[in-house]
């Protein structure tokens, strides 16, 4: 991701920074190209284990156009999606760890190679969340083909 799309993404992550000259600053400075970001102002995160999130990611693909932002870490032990902000304090789910208002997130630099923390479907800047109910059910989906043995 570069041009454009890449800085719409940058302003639309720093908006959320305390300080957005500090974010950029950690981004260029940091050696992982990471810097730490609040959730629960514009977006939350919900954190699947990587051995539901990869699937789950491809069922949500194949019924909407495009999901919102999606990280995985290191390994892809874990995967974040960001839905809307509130959506953590209303999480229901087992398994899955919901950061929202008081939490911070690592996050990468939008299409910069990191060593840990990496964008799946980096922001492309326009705001796009994932709608928590469709991603409920693409967990599901992905649940009931990897018991089944057809997914992952």
């Amino acid at each position: 991701m570069t041009g454009p799309m890449a800085k719409s993404a940058v302003e639309w992550l720093v908006s959320v920074a305390p300080d957005p000259d500090v974010c950029r600053w950690e981004w260029e400075r940091n050696p992982l190209g990471v810097t730490l970001l609040p959730a629960g102002r514009l977006w939350d995160v919900l954190i699947l284990p990587g051995e539901l999130g990869c699937p789950t990611l491809d069922v949500l693909s194949r019924v909407i156009d495009r999901p919102g932002p999606v990280l995985a870490d290191f390994g892809d032990s874990r995967t974040g999606f960001f839905v809307p902000s509130g959506t953590a304090s209303r999480w229901l789910g087992t398994g899955v760890r919901a950061a929202g208002r008081g939490t911070w997130i690592v996050i990468p630099y939008p299409g910069r190679a990191t060593g840990g923390v990496r964008w799946l479907i980096p922001p492309d800047g326009s705001g796009t969340l994932t709608d928590p109910v469709l991603l409920e059910l693409a967990m599901h989906e992905a649940a009931a083909d990897l018991a089944r043995g057809t997914g992952g």
